[in-house]
């Protein structure tokens, strides 16, 4: 992974792209039907874990297919930690579910950051498998079938039970994730993630320890997924082992490259543009005794590929070519 294939800093078009995106979500409430406006609310989830992954898939260049496991650990906090006649205390159970999730990073990480390449993404898959048959095959932890959240998180200042509050809610954590991780990634610790994912060998011989800046990126990453994890769980109201699944990993790392990683903001355009597609393609008709709607994954793959090929920065990095040319146009 090159440094070619990231686009760290945002021309000034996207910028304003992207401010008038957050504005759209701030107002899209007003103007869409309450079933719209969740819909958004899980995609607006959904780009929060597209950007913990892309801190470690865009920043640092480690291939996890692994960490949707921290994004379901999270999810089952939450419903192991709320009682069953009553709601629990969002200012606890929150950091609590978190923590979980980063401390899970933490001891998965102290052993899969000592390996790279294949045996990284190898790995990684490896101990989400046995977290995810930890909980499908253990009657005590929910089984197959999963757990039942009843009550929404109680957060006393505001009511997480009215929709219109869990998504303003939820929209302030995505532009909270959003601005940290931009105000990372140019700090000299996000800077030392940049060169190892260009070059670890030069990093390591200038003196960087690479295994702790590797270690502490694993668990923020997985710490944050188990943010939105957390909400996931908040707002569906029902957690199952396929939320630490394979395919959420995969579902994740196509966001990333669908948006543009190493940005952040690609995370986002990734993870509503895959959400949009995916109920597009589940929505086509039947031509014949085709049913194009059932094989919406086949249209999904072809989608992806097609990007890759030509707009190897995803779709951020391919507005960013039709700007300057259209620029260069003008000129």
């Amino acid at each position: 992974m090159t440094a070619k294939a990231n686009l760290e800093t945002l021309p000034r078009s996207l910028q304003v792209l992207l401010a008038l995106g957050f504005l759209a979500l701030a107002l899209f409430p007003a103007f869409g039907t309450e079933f719209y406006a969740q819909m958004v609310a899980r995609m607006m989830i959904l780009a929060i874990f597209a950007m913990s992954l892309d801190l470690l898939l865009g920043v640092a260049g480690l291939v996890s297919l692994g960490h949707a496991a921290f994004f379901g650990l999270a999810g089952y906090a939450l419903a192991f930690l709320t009682p069953a006649g009553e709601p629990v205390s969002l200012w606890w159970t929150l950091p609590a579910a978190v923590a979980a999730s980063g401390l899970a990073a933490l001891v998965i990480g102290f052993f899969v950051v000592r390996t790279h390449g294949i045996y990284f993404i190898m790995v990684t898959m490896a101990f989400a498998q046995m977290v995810f048959f930890l909980f499908f095959d253990n009657k005590a932890l929910g089984g197959s079938d999963g757990i039942y959240v009843n009550f929404k998180p109680d957060a006393k200042l505001f009511d997480l039970d009215n929709k219109l509050v869990f998504y303003y809610f939820t929209l302030a954590l995505l532009l909270l994730v959003y601005a940290f991780l931009r105000r990372l990634l140019w700090s000299p610790f996000g800077r030392v993630l940049a060169g190892i994912r260009v070059n670890e060998h030069r990093m390591r011989a200038m003196g960087y320890g690479t295994f702790g800046y590797k270690l502490a990126t694993f668990t923020l990453a997985g710490a944050l997924a188990g943010l939105a994890g957390y909400l996931w769980a908040a707002q569906t109201g029902y957690v199952n082992p396929e939320l630490m699944g394979f395919h959420m990993s995969a579902h994740a790392i196509m966001m990333v490259i669908l948006g543009g990683m190493g940005n952040f903001a690609g995370a986002i355009v990734g993870a509503f543009a895959f959400e949009y597609l995916l109920h597009w393609f589940k929505d086509l008709p039947t031509v014949g005794s085709f049913h194009l709607g059932k094989h919406w994954q086949l249209w999904m793959g072809l989608f992806i590929v097609l990007v890759v090929v030509v707009a190897p920065r995803g779709l951020l990095g391919l507005f960013e070519q039709l700007a300057r040319r259209k620029e260069n146009d003008v000129d």
